[in-house]
């Protein structure tokens, strides 16, 4: 359908034009068709999330030993434990709820756009917002948001491979086709998930969502899919192996207990509480949910992490390969010195802004002749535009053609103007395989074919030069001269392209006029660092990342902004792409670390790099921005693309996008990751310490007095409230300081280290042996078991308290950290103590938790025992401290 009527047909038949539709008719004709997505898998509802909390075996057995205590008349005790497994489906509902919610806000802010034709503008909309009869402008790089008939292709190919499954791009027309045409064949069509890898184009939008020719195959390559982290897998088998560990040991506990006289029906009910009390259920939701966070995190420090599995992966990145325009610079470009005529003239002015002048040694240059027609060749080989809002100058499309715009303007020449008189008719678009660019374009004298690119490719296209107002033979020797100015030019760090222009018949095929051309001249410019990159790639250095520069720019060029910001160091190398093609992989491999810059390089050689560094044994970041870079940043442990200049092609293929496009944005993600990967361990830490402390008392309480410290709903009471609110506001601790001066973390490291492990077994029993001496000096005194209980089950909780906080950092002291900079941890200690005082001196819950109040002078005896957890912490960390320093 469409592919056999004539581009005019399929207009009338949409009921558009190529003026496009407009802002009415297009909210009209999303309300009929829907929008331009795929229907997904049927969410799990609110209600079915919620239930799911109760599918834990040792839940179930909860609800069982309650039934039972209900049928044995123990109606209290049932309603507490049923009671207390309700709010604990309500904790983990609420953490995973988060969790999900979190994860649709990443995937709405990864939502691609699309540049249409609407009230007669191009605009830029979501591909969501995309109609049938909306008119869609086509880049290289671009994918394709939905199914469309070509109105205009200039040199378009598009790569359908994940369509059709072949491999070569599909050189696409305009003309009409048979109807019995097959889908592969239809060079007039363009289709959802489909990638431009040449040229440019118009079309016309046919079908979106449901309706595409991917519709149908019922998926879209770019689709994001929520992933179970590795991190979770090693929870879940952490979370097993402390189950397992758990029940052995509790029923043997419950057992003897049975033997030594106990009830067997309260040591059932204590024994299943215990148990749910030291296995972590929530903890996988928590960590979700602390990714989620971080990730959201991360999202206000410009880095958006498309999968959660990345956060792990910044973790452990030991070197980061990054391209050097507008990632390391400002992606500014500034024409600075311009070679005409034999002569180097000198330009003013910074950025966008079209004001300066051009000077030769230090006089204004007025009218000349060589420089108009260089200034003109440069804006009319060029597809960016320049615009101005409130003062303020900036560029509509490439960094690089924007600076010829630009310098252009600054002589008073307007491209926009200019194209009025000199209709492009004809073009070879720029590829990094090419390095060159070429129009033909229409003007009084005839047809006019313009180039610009690499200086040493242009020379190649050029037998004439424009020197002393004449087209003179081009000579060996002025060829050398011009040669020695490219590099004296980079040699002061700018990027030098070259321009040539040429008459042609009106008939030339594009591609035939890149020859026996006349060479007008060379511009430099200079794309200067960000001012945060050179402190960002020491941060680097300090963490144990080391950072490598891959760019297309000239050697001398690179090598002179890499030594600049302090990623080149005294002994590194700088290849050129065609020493990288010349070494075998083996010689390569024996070489990479000591190779800081590569310059002059094609899209397969970042895909070398990476795999010889990988082969390393390093964990690599890549950036990249272009369609040809796909294979890197897919093959990069981390793949990271370009939010501004990226096409999408390379933000599909990535694990991370750059909305800001800097350099120092990775460095701030890489942090964000470790500090995410540092919260969980700290609060897994926090968790273990609580469980190791009730198992001990209980298990010598028993053991030793034959009694129970604490009972089953006062177990049930401690793992509610303390692995509830804290772990979650530890979740939102900000980075140490000194954490990016930590070397990177092994990819095989585990959860929790032999060091916090001791730490967790410590304060554990140190929660232990102030308890269980509590009972000891309780029973000498007399003191009733309800009064014995309420002492421990307080004390536990308070010390968990204290707990939390020695858990912000696993090395630093708190004080030093700040008391009241983590008040979400503040407010959920707060919330916890308020309610276990309601536990206590509530008369309702009281008579719940088997509790009785407790008097000011039992507070001064819980007070100082609890904050011993934090004081013995607290002291062995700056022991530690002291040790290494």
């Amino acid at each position: 359908m469409y592919h056999d009527e004539a581009a005019d047909a399929v207009l009338k038949t949409l009921d558009t034009s190529e003026t496009g539709l407009s802002s009415g008719e297009a909210e009209n004709r999303l309300e009929k068709y829907g929008k331009n997505e795929l229907k997904e898998e049927e969410k799990t509802s609110a209600v079915k999330l919620f239930l799911s909390q109760f599918k834990s075996f040792l839940i179930l057995i909860l609800i069982v030993a309650a039934l039972f205590s209900a049928f044995l008349g123990e109606l209290v005790d049932a309603l507490v434990i049923l009671f207390t497994v309700f709010l604990a489906g309500v904790l983990g509902f609420v953490q995973e709820y988060r969790a999900e919610e979190s994860i649709k806000l990443l995937k709405s802010l990864t939502s691609p756009e699309a540049l249409v034709v609407r009230d007669g503008k191009e605009v830029k909309v979501p591909s969501s917002l995309l109609v049938p009869g909306d008119i869609l402008i086509l880049q290289a790089g671009d994918r394709i948001p939905a199914d469309a008939r070509l109105l205009e292709a200039q040199s378009l190919k598009i790569d359908e491979s994940s369509l059709t499954g072949e491999s070569v791009p599909v050189e696409k027309s305009i003309k009409i086709l048979l109807p019995e045409t097959p889908q592969p064949d239809r060079k007039n069509m363009a289709y959802t998930g489909t990638s431009v890898t040449y040229g440019r184009g118009k079309a016309v939008i046919t079908a979106t969502g449901m309706s595409t020719a991917f519709g149908k195959l019922a998926g879209l390559l770019g689709e994001i899919e929520r992933e179970r982290t590795p991190l979770q897998e090693k929870l879940d088998q952490f979370g097993r192996w402390l189950g397992a560990a758990t029940l052995i040991v509790v029923a043997f506990v419950a057992v003897l207990g049975i033997f030594k006289g106990f009830d067997p029906f309260e040591m059932f009910l204590w024994g299943v509480a215990l148990a749910v009390a030291a296995i972590p259920e929530a903890l996988p939701a928590v960590v979700t949910v602390g990714l989620a966070l971080g990730v959201r995190r991360m999202v206000k420090r410009h880095a958006l992490v498309r999968k959660l599995p990345s956060v792990e992966t910044l973790g452990s990145t030991n070197i980061i390969c990054t391209d050097k325009t507008g990632t390391l610079t400002q992606n500014k470009m500034t024409v600075e010195k311009v070679y005409v005529n034999g002569t180097m003239l000198s330009v003013t002015g910074n950025g966008y802004e079209p004001v300066g002048d051009f000077f030769k040694e230090g006089q204004p240059v007025s009218e000349d002749i060589h420089l108009h027609k260089l200034l003109v060749t440069g804006a009319l080989c060029n597809d960016a535009g320049l615009v101005e809002e409130e003062g303020i100058g900036d560029i509509i499309g490439d960094p690089t053609e924007g600076a010829l715009v630009v310098a252009a303007a600054k002589k008073g020449i307007w491209r926009p103007d200019l194209e009025l008189g000199h209709r492009r008719i004809g073009e070879v678009p720029f590829s990094s395989e090419r390095k060159m660019m070429t129009t033909l374009n229409t003007s009084e004298e005839g047809v006019y074919a313009y180039s610009k690119g690499a200086p040493e490719v242009i020379l190649d296209c050029c037998t004439k030069i424009f020197l002393g107002g004449q087209e003179k033979e081009l000579t060996p020797e002025i060829r050398k001269e011009i040669l020695n100015t490219v590099n004296e030019m980079a040699n002061q760090t700018l990027r030098v392209m070259g321009f040539a222009y040429r008459q042609v018949p009106e008939n030339i095929v594009p591609e035939e006029a890149e020859k026996d051309m006349v060479f007008a001249g060379l511009m430099g410019m200079r794309d200067p660092p960000r001012e945060e990159v050179k402190v960002a790639i020491a941060t680097c250095t300090d963490a144990g990342i080391r950072t490598v520069m891959i760019t297309g720019d000239h050697k001398t060029t690179a090598f002179a902004i890499a030594r600049e910001i302090g990623i080149y160091r005294e002994g590194d190398l700088v290849l050129k792409g065609t020493e990288l093609d010349a070494l075998g992989d083996k010689e390569f491999e024996d070489m990479v670390e000591k190779v800081s810059v590569y310059a002059r390089v094609y899209p397969e050689h970042k895909l070398k790099v990476v795999n010889a560094l990988k082969k390393k044994g390093y964990i690599v970041a890549m950036t990249g921005d272009g369609v040809n870079d796909a294979p890197a940043l897919k093959a990069a442990d981390m793949g990271i693309a370009m939010g501004i200049t990226g096409t999408e092609v390379s933000k599909e293929a990535s694990s991370m996008i750059l909305t800001d496009d800097n350099f120092a944005s990775i460095v701030s993600a890489v942090e964000e990751g470790r500090n995410i990967l540092k919260n969980i361990k700290n609060f897994i830490a926090y968790g273990l310490t609580c469980h190791i402390g009730v198992v001990l008392i209980v298990l010598v309480g028993v053991l030793a007095w034959q009694i129970l410290p604490v009972i089953a709903v006062q177990i049930l009471w401690i793992n509610l409230i303390t692995d509830g609110l804290p772990p979650m506001a530890l979740s939102l601790e900000a980075p140490d300081r000194g954490l990016m001066k930590q070397k990177p973390r092994k990819s095989t490291e585990g959860l929790v280290s032999r060091r916090m492990l001791i730490a967790s077994l410590g304060l554990g029993a140190l929660i232990a042996v102030q308890s269980l001496g509590v009972l000891s000096w309780a029973l000498e005194e007399g003191m009733p078991l309800p009064k014995i209980q309420t002492l421990i089950f307080t004390l536990v909780v308070i010390s968990l308290m204290f707990n939390a906080f020695n858990w912000r950092s696993d090395r630093l002291s708190v004080f030093s950290l700040g008391i009241f900079t983590n008040w979400p941890l503040i407010y959920a200690i707060l919330s916890t103590v308020l309610l276990q005082l309601a536990a206590i001196y509530v008369p309702v819950l009281q008579t719940a938790f088997r509790t009785v109040p407790l008097s000011l002078s039992d507070w001064g005896m819980i007070i100082p025992l609890a904050s011993t957890t934090l004081i013995v912490m607290e002291v062995a960390k700056y022991l530690e401290r002291r040790a290494h320093r």
